[in-house]
């Protein structure tokens, strides 16, 4: 088409209302438009653009024409800053409403490589148009924060503090332009809030609002290693978020306590998750605790934490896990020792977290976790009251199916018992009657004759070093004769059994020593046969490839301290005989 032909058509248009141009005069206006940038003609291509003859044109069908500018931008070709005041007269110039949709269209389609260069150029405009809409800007306000947040979410999230600070996916960058982009919708939720009557259209801003700060609580934040990267952009994004839901949106109380989100935002497992990082800025990193109301008991705060504790714990993110053990510190701290009564240890959510924290210790192959999630179990032991405490160790010697953390539990019935027996301290449950089933759940072999002493070896070594102990401070205890003579019965009943497993075991070991010194003396003979013999050599090879994963020196090491923990268990044995005696005697 010659430029007589083209300034036809452009007249044509000029001419033709809104109403009865065609979907082909929209696809004919971009094909020149395209044209025009292809050939460097984007000095005229502007020039039209501000033509003021050319209002009505560009009006209706200027937002065809912001995907071929987008495209030039993007690229950084030639006349970048032309393509840039074209984009920018175009979003002020267009229809509004069209001009959204197409850069909706825009954000939809955004390249995988470009997401944040797309993100960084075109908040700004959309912003410019979505602030000139009259009607339904609260409408195209979600539409837009939604499909922002949905690019904003496929960018990878910084794990340590140098690779946020480098932000070479642009995801900090964003998070700013995000900022920035919703700055004057905050404000104008703040000023609508201050109304005596809020119309429908403000209280639907201040929705989708909510929904944005929901979402972007859940990701990236949750996701954002905060506590290590203080004052970085991830960091400006979160305190960002929670003021403008202390002053604008929802106050926090509602939001974590009372959970007033639930008629505008699903309450799944992803609302659960936006919650839950809500009360790891607020009370792990202290993001807004200045507009935390300070009414609420320690007691209460645990108890609304636990949801949420639970809810991370549950992830198998390491991010997630960590703040969820940050924030039951974090609530634990507060709560005085021995407060803790057994009807609150009787709500689920207790129980459902400390079988998480279990899981942890049992599975999670990262070290500092279980380091975290051992020293959280011990404070939540310590905050529990006598009773609480007793429920709480019949409860995990029963289900926790783990040696070490059997274990643990039973060092802290020791510590209990010890406490109970300075003065003013006393209580039936470590000292009177209700000590004797506690016991009887400590003193006893998960397998009977047939339980693997070496897999069991942390709670065996704790429970032999608790019946020690029972035994010299027989004295206290014999003031309560019942519990003296079921521990008296236990303690026969226990050393008789684990007197026979040792026997076996040592029995077994010994022969798989004795068995793996004769294997190597065999194949010690084979090696020097095959150096005499070289023909032998293949046969020997056959041979070894047969044995065990473990090198024969791993083999013995391990034989050698099981005999070695069997020596210690006997020696323990030994003790407790003794001082048995000793009482006799006496």
């Amino acid at each position: 088409m010659n430029e007589a032909q083209v300034n036809d058509v452009i007249q044509r248009w000029r001419n033709t209302p809104e109403d009865d141009l065609k979907p082909e005069d929209y696809q004919h206006f971009q094909s020149i438009g395209k044209a025009c940038l292809s050939q460097g003609k984007t000095t005229q291509l502007l020039q039209f653009i501000q033509d003021d003859n050319n209002k009505v044109i560009v009006r209706f069908m200027g937002n065809t024409l912001l995907s071929p500018l987008l495209h030039q931008i993007l690229t950084k070709e030639k006349d970048c800053d032309l393509c840039q005041t074209a984009f920018t007269y175009l979003t002020q110039s267009c229809c509004p409403n069209r001009a959204v949709h197409s850069l909706l269209e825009l954000i939809k389609d955004t390249d995988p490589g470009a997401i944040s260069e797309t993100i960084l150029v075109l908040t700004p405009h959309l912003q410019t148009v979505v602030l000139r809409l009259d009607a339904e800007q609260a409408a195209s306000l979600g539409g837009s924060l939604s499909s922002l947040h949905s690019q904003l979410s496929r960018l990878p999230v910084p794990y340590m503090a140098e690779q946020e600070q480098g932000d070479p996916y642009g995801l900090g960058r964003c998070c700013s332009a995000l900022t920035t982009f919703t700055k004057p919708f905050v404000e104008k939720v703040k000023l609508n809030s201050s109304k005596w009557v809020v119309t429908k259209e403000d209280e639907a801003l201040r929705v989708e609002i909510l929904k944005f700060c929901m979402r972007s609580l859940r990701e990236p934040l949750l996701e954002a290693q905060l506590e290590k990267n203080r004052g970085s952009a991830l960091w400006l994004f979160a305190d960002d978020i929670m003021r403008t839901l202390c002053e604008a949106l929802e106050p926090l109380p509602d939001i974590l306590f009372f959970n007033s989100l639930r008629k505008h935002v699903p309450d799944n497992d992803q609302s659960l998750e936006s919650r839950a990082c809500v009360a790891y800025l607020l009370f792990v990193l202290q993001i807004t605790t200045d507009s935390f109301p300070a009414v609420f008991s320690p007691i209460f705060i645990l108890q609304c934490n636990m949801q949420f504790i639970d809810q991370m714990l549950h992830s198998k993110k390491e991010s997630h896990i960590l703040k969820g053990l940050a924030l039951y510190t974090k609530s634990l701290k507060t709560v005085e020792d021995r407060s803790l009564s057994v009807e609150l240890l009787e709500l689920s959510i207790f129980c459902s977290v400390s079988q998480k924290l279990c899981c942890i210790l049992r599975e999670c192959p990262i070290k500092h976790l279980k380091e975290s999630a051992l020293q959280i179990l011990q404070m939540f032991i310590d905050r529990l009251d006598a009773e609480a405490k007793h429920k709480f160790f019949r409860c995990m010697l029963k289900t926790s199916n783990h040696s070490g953390i059997e274990g643990f539990i039973v060092k802290n019935i020791r510590n209990e018992v010890e406490f109970s027996l300075k003065s003013g301290n006393e209580n039936e449950w470590f000292l009177g009657p209700e000590l004797s089933p506690l016991l009887g759940l400590v003193l006893c072999l998960p397998q009977g004759p047939e339980t693997d002493l070496l897999n069991n070896m942390d709670k065996i070594m704790e429970s032999l070093n608790l019946l020690r102990y029972l035994l010299i401070r027989g004295k206290e205890l014999t003031i309560h004769t019942e519990v003296w003579a079921e521990l008296c019965r236990l303690r026969d009943e226990y050393l008789k059994m684990l007197q026979f497993c040792l026997r076996l075991s040592r029995t077994y070991y010994s022969s798989q020593l004795k068995s793996l010194l004769e294997d190597c003396k065999l194949k010690a003979q084979e090696a020097r046969a095959a150096a005499r013999d070289k023909a032998l050599l293949q046969k020997i090879k056959l041979k070894q490839e047969k044995v065990s994963s473990l090198s024969p020196e791993a083999q013995h090491q391990v034989l050698q301290s099981a005999m070695v923990t069997f020596d210690l268990m006997e020696s323990l044995i030994i003790r407790i005989e003794e001082i048995t005696a000793e009482r006799i005697t006496i």
